[in-house]
């Protein structure tokens, strides 16, 4: 398949690592990031739609990459979901803002499966971003990283308060730590899907400690390209 992949991308700060949703290298194909200006993760994760300016930026940007030549769309924020189904009506190739938006098909793939979803903010993802993936909130377990302080203070503060550079390893732990939290109050846990574009870089590391299966925004672009 030629062409590249679209990555709709919040206006941020901090480094994007290798595997991290906003760095190109992150995928099998070519790839192209265009960055929302003023769309940084306070106007973002939020359980429902940005603001109408910043909605339509997206909208923009999406048929932007399309007419460049983009032959899918994703985005590096699991929270516009929101917008899934207005971006795809927007453009002529497939779309997926997010990996919430798996989850249906993860469940028709094994009914008897029980996702935990380790995500960004558990105070935003309430039932307008669950509703928008098409998931029940009863049939999932969720697990927030935004108290934790490493977490937060890089991905969740607003761009001008983001740090230029994180320790990796200080956040893979972090990470590690709040996914054991996950299976330990929830042991019922068959797989984690990561609803945060900036944890894919610690998928693997997660599994191991876990013992569970991992999803990410890459596989399901992966499913697609």
């Amino acid at each position: 398949m030629t062409g590249f992949i679209g990555i709709l991308s919040l206006d941020s700060r901090f480094p994007r690592i290798r595997g991290d949703a906003g760095n190109p290298d992150s995928y099998d194909l070519p790839a192209r990031v265009r960055v929302i200006e003023g769309a940084d993760s306070p106007k973002i994760v939020q359980d429902g739609r940005p603001a109408p300016e910043l909605a339509a930026r997206f909208i923009a940007a999406a048929r932007e990459l399309e007419a460049e030549g983009a032959i899918f769309i994703t985005s590096t924020c699991g929270f516009l979901v929101s917008m899934q189904h207005e971006i795809a009506r927007a453009v002529r190739v497939p779309v997926m803002l997010s990996a919430l938006s798996l989850l249906p098909l993860l469940r028709l793939a094994d009914r008897k499966a029980v996702f935990g979803i380790l995500t960004a903010s558990a105070a935003s993802l309430g039932p307008g971003a669950l509703k928008a993936a098409g998931v029940k909130p009863e049939d999932v377990r969720i697990r927030g990283l935004d108290h934790v302080p490493i977490f937060g203070g890089t991905f969740l503060a607003a761009k001008e308060a983001q740090p230029d550079r994180f320790d990796r390893a200080a956040m893979e732990a972090a990470v590690i730590e709040a996914a054991r939290g996950l299976i330990e109050a929830h042991p019922e846990v068959t797989l984690i899907l990561l609803e945060c574009g900036n944890l894919p870089p610690y998928a693997a590391a997660i599994a191991q400690a876990t013992g569970r299966p991992v999803q990410s925004i890459l596989d399901g672009v992966r499913l697609f390209t």
